[in-house]
């Protein structure tokens, strides 16, 4: 009774191809090689399988470790100034990094006449100004969860 609430595909023709030699080539199209024979293969139905849900939540043992609401309210308290003494730190990164960038930008070199070399001497102030702002993103993600 189970099998009637699952629903049946039907899968495209398959061929198996077997050449002068007997090597076997299995393909969803017919191959027009000289010397080969190709037949279709009788695939019958396939069932697709539904989605796994994730297992519900059991109750816990009763001799299970519990943390009481005072000590997680101090972790939480916790964990949110960890968080914010992070995002204070790579902002201040930031704004150094941003600052050198600037500072390499403004500077050229004579034997940089080709542009090229300048995108090539600015692109690790670059990617560590980008580094910066995905952690900043990140750090504002987990505290974003918090509230």
């Amino acid at each position: 009774m189970l099998l009637a609430a699952v629903p049946m595909v039907y899968a495209d023709v398959m061929y198996q191809c077997v050449d002068a030699q007997g090597h076997k080539t299995f393909s969803n199209v017919r191959i027009s090689t000289p010397g080969m024979k190709c037949s279709p293969m009788d695939l019958g139905p396939a069932t697709t399988v539904p989605p796994t849900r994730p297992a519900s939540s059991a109750p816990s043992p009763a001799n299970f470790p519990k943390v009481g609401e005072n000590d997680q309210k101090a972790r939480d308290t916790d964990r949110r100034r960890i968080l914010e003494n992070e995002l204070a730190a790579e902002q201040q990164n930031l704004e150094s990094a941003k600052k050198e960038l600037a500072a390499q930008e403004a500077v050229r070199t004579g034997d940089e006449r080709n542009y090229q070399r300048v995108l090539d001497r600015l692109e690790p102030f670059k990617n560590k100004v980008a580094l910066h702002e995905r952690n900043i993103e990140a750090i504002q993600k987990e505290l974003d969860k918090l509230r």
